[in-house]
């Protein structure tokens, strides 16, 4: 009885997974299940809180609600383990006696990953919406087998704060990414400063100064920025090792605006453009990795003057790393995006002496960007 309320409680394998590519069995291809799930069962309400990934794992805490009262608790954890995953789990009566004994987990090893599942033996997770997950759960009663569905709903503990809202027109003709910027949306649209200092020492205008427009199309966001910087640095060769210490554009995208944490997940985006035109962003497992197919840019530079035009398309949350089936978002009138831009400034040192972003953020520590959207400004998408 107790295995298959674990299996009732949980997930479980169904028959058939389609035709999805099989994903690599790491934590970051998971992340989505991260949150905390409100569904029913039992008769009584059921809460299951994942974190996001840290340190080789997720964890998760379990209860089943009747008439008011606790009828059980679970800890739950997805380890890697040997180059593929593992989901573990204790149950706890009311009081916290323990079911299993003191060295006694029950196991789940991982069968497959796909774009919106992941399948452990015995369980699975599938992805409806990024608050909405099914659960498929296979019955055993004497000798027969019974496929049970439940509906879990994610709970959205907090909504951004709207701040710097920014109307951007959209574009009457075809944009093309030169870095020449002779388009006649460029010229029309507003300026808007880029002169909020994050980290460093104060800086002088002959040193830094930027400024950046914006514009957008069904396919796309485009940003034009200006900056002005009398020493251009590009140290680390590899693109990925201390891509914020060199000199780089950065742009911030929240796609649905509905801001929170991403630093282990593609909740929102981070986008550092290099000078070699390479994109950066943190993925999920915390290491930086290229996107570069993910948006196109191009830097003109004269003298201390760069003007650099970035085409930027949008995906939702549902995006995972290496997968064929991310789909972009067609943007549409009235809609609501967060985004920031920054600049990394560093004149030759092995650090960065300067981050400059384009809004005001609270607090001491103002390097909050690639953390948590909710620092971001709010675009409207107008005609």
């Amino acid at each position: 009885m107790k295995y298959i309320i674990t299996t009732l409680i949980l997930l479980t394998s169904l028959t058939t997974f389609g035709q999805d590519k099989t994903l690599k069995p790491k934590l970051e291809n998971i992340a989505w299940i991260s949150g905390t799930w409100h569904g029913e069962a039992f008769g009584g309400q059921t809460e299951e809180i994942w974190s996001e990934p840290s340190g080789g794992s997720m964890m998760a805490t379990f209860k089943l609600i009747n008439d008011g009262k606790v009828t059980f608790y679970e800890i739950e954890v997805i380890r890697e383990v040997e180059n593929t995953l593992m989901l573990q789990l204790k149950h706890f009566d009311p009081d916290l006696r323990g079911w299993e004994t003191k060295n006694e987990t029950v196991d789940f090893p991982l069968k497959e990953i796909t774009q919106n599942k992941v399948v452990f033996e015995g369980m699975t997770f599938e992805k409806i919406s990024s608050n909405e997950m099914n659960v498929y759960v296979d019955v055993k009663d004497d000798e027969k087998i019974d496929t049970v569905k439940f509906n879990y709903k994610k709970e959205i503990l907090s909504k951004k704060p709207i701040k710097q809202l920014i109307p951007v027109k959209k574009a009457q003709e075809n944009l093309v990414i030169d870095g020449i910027a002779d388009e006649a949306i460029w010229k029309t649209a507003e300026w808007l400063p880029m002169d909020q200092l994050w980290l460093g020492e104060s800086y002088s205008s002959t040193d830094f100064s930027g400024r950046y427009k914006l514009t957008w199309a069904a396919d796309a966001l485009y940003v034009l920025a200006e900056i002005k910087d009398d020493i251009l640095s590009d140290i680390y060769k590899n693109p990925v090792e201390n891509w914020w210490d060199d000199d780089c554009l950065e742009i911030f995208i929240d796609e649905d605006n509905s801001g929170g944490k991403h630093r282990f997940s593609h909740n929102a985006f981070a986008y550092h453009i290099a000078l070699d035109g390479n994109v950066v962003d943190m993925s999920p497992s915390g290491k930086g990795k290229l996107y570069n197919s993910n948006l196109q840019s191009k830097r003109v530079t004269t003298v201390n003057t760069s003007i650099w035009e970035v085409r930027i398309p949008l995906f939702d949350d549902s995006y995972l790393d290496d997968s064929p089936n991310n789909k972009t978002v067609t943007l549409e009138k009235n809609k609501n995006i967060g985004f920031a831009i920054a600049y990394c400034d560093n004149d030759n040192s092995k650090m960065r002496e300067n981050f400059i972003g384009s809004i005001e953020v609270e607090g001491k520590d103002k390097n909050q960007g690639y953390l948590n959207a909710d620092i971001f400004g709010t675009l409207v998408l107008k005609k």
